[in-house]
């Protein structure tokens, strides 16, 4: 068995199911692509090639869903960081209509995959948008509207003021919202337990506490360890917020970012439906949004709260405490069982960031948010492409991805500064 000690201490994986240990790397392997990363887009590039009959080696430099995959609140939205009005007026109608099918996709992939392989990750329908500003209401009715009657998507309706409230009894909310019963919620961690088994199920090599400190450039490429190699003839660079200095020629598009949760200790099934009638995902509409969920076991499971650095805020629990506090004061005397966080990345549009760097060396990153649904779709995206098939990488690369002014080593302070603007006027 996999020591729980190996993961960060949190919620996910004190009710992980399917840990089990995979070796690290110790020889010189030769497959026909080497997967860099143990999230959800290695973990679906490993399955769906390793279905197709690649002999596929896949390097995590820590456990598989020790990232951003196994850490982050659970949601599956529809769309993109982007809705579709922006998505729109950024773009234009044509390019909106490729991106939203494509993000129906992604929520299909996850659907289907946790189907088809049995995983158990208490996956749930609901997502719910809400806002805090009455003025948001007209905006909510315009961008339903648009879904319903462009798109064709019947899932998702307008929630009054009233409705929001008497669904979760915040006295926060005041601008209505969205229910969208075609987005969800599941157990992010065991979704990653459960897509590294169906990999090695189908024949793929797994192999954790495997960082990769370099790869040449040539075809088949070595991949290098410290304690091996693979030699492969194709790359997939799957590492999003923790890709490092692997490769310059991508890391200034993305930027890390700390997001912080945390669980409450179960509550009574009353006081679960209270604040979340529908068990529906929540999450709202501020620059550093606030977003939560029941678990399976009546736990309130809340992020909220972000920073820009290397170390996390202590104590963790009282910082992300405060902050759920703003949506239920009413929880002031409910236990604080656990507390974590993780980085995940952006992008400076918030669109994700897929391509090919060189004929045999793929790459996805900067989800931006929406990991679960677009990163199990990159996946599914870079295989295809291995196999031949390049019509959805095609339509991410019509979007352009700029680098973070001051590249990697002078992002952080313009950024910061940014973030903290967009902060102050979330609270005004």
């Amino acid at each position: 068995m996999q020591s729980i000690s190996d993961y960060p201490d949190s919620y996910y994986v004190a009710t992980a199911k399917g840990l089990i240990s995979y070796p690290p790397l110790t020889e010189s392997v030769k497959a026909d692509v080497c997967v860099i990363g143990g999230g959800f887009t290695g973990l679906l590039t490993a399955v769906n090639l390793a279905e197709k009959g690649y002999k596929v080696a896949l390097l995590e430099a820590h456990k598989i869903g020790w990232g951003a995959s196994g850490r982050n609140g659970g949601q599956v939205g529809s769309g993109h960081n982007k809705n579709i009005l922006q998505l729109e007026s950024d773009y234009g109608k044509s390019l909106a209509h490729d991106l939203w099918a494509i993000t129906e996709e992604a929520k299909s992939i996850v659907r289907n995959r946790i189907h088809q392989h049995r995983i158990n990750c208490d996956l749930t329908p609901g997502s719910m948008k809400v806002s805090d500003n009455p003025d948001d209401a007209d905006h909510f009715k315009r961008y339903v509207a648009k879904l319903n009657t462009d798109y064709n998507y019947e899932h998702i309706s307008c929630l009054s003021e009233p409705e929001v409230f008497e669904m979760l009894h915040s006295p926060l909310y005041k601008g209505g919202g969205t229910l969208d019963m075609g987005g969800m919620h599941l157990h992010p961690l065991n979704y990653a337990l459960g897509l590294a088994q169906a990999a090695k199920d189908a024949g793929a090599d797994i192999y954790e506490h495997s960082q990769v400190i370099n790869y040449s450039k040539n075809q088949p490429s070595t991949v290098s360890t410290e304690s091996g190699q693979v030699v492969a003839d194709h790359i997939v660079l799957a590492c999003n917020a923790y890709l490092g200095k692997l490769e310059g020629r991508i890391a200034g598009k993305i930027m890390p970012i700390n997001g912080f949760m945390l669980a409450t200790e179960p509550l009574e099934e009353s006081e679960a439906h209270f604040i979340n009638r529908d068990n529906v995902c929540v999450h709202d509409n501020k620059f550093h949004i606030h977003y939560f969920r029941m678990s399976a076991d009546n736990r309130l499971l809340f992020g909220g709260g972000e920073n820009y650095t290397r170390k996390f805020p202590k104590p963790l629990k009282d910082y992300v405490r405060a902050t759920m506090l703003e949506v239920y004061p009413k929880l002031a005397q409910k236990r604080i069982d656990y507390a974590w966080g993780g980085a995940l990345a952006v992008t400076v549009n918030r669109m994700s960031h897929l391509g090919r760097l060189r004929p045999n060396v793929f790459f996805a990153h900067g989800f931006s948010g929406h990991g679960i649904a677009l990163a199990s779709l990159a996946g599914t995206v870079m295989a295809e492409a291995i196999s031949g098939t390049l019509d959805r990488l095609d339509v991410f690369s019509k979007i352009k991805i700029p680098t973070f002014p001051g590249g990697t080593l002078l992002r952080w302070p313009g950024f910061y500064l940014g973030m903290l603007y967009y902060s102050i006027r979330d609270r005004l």
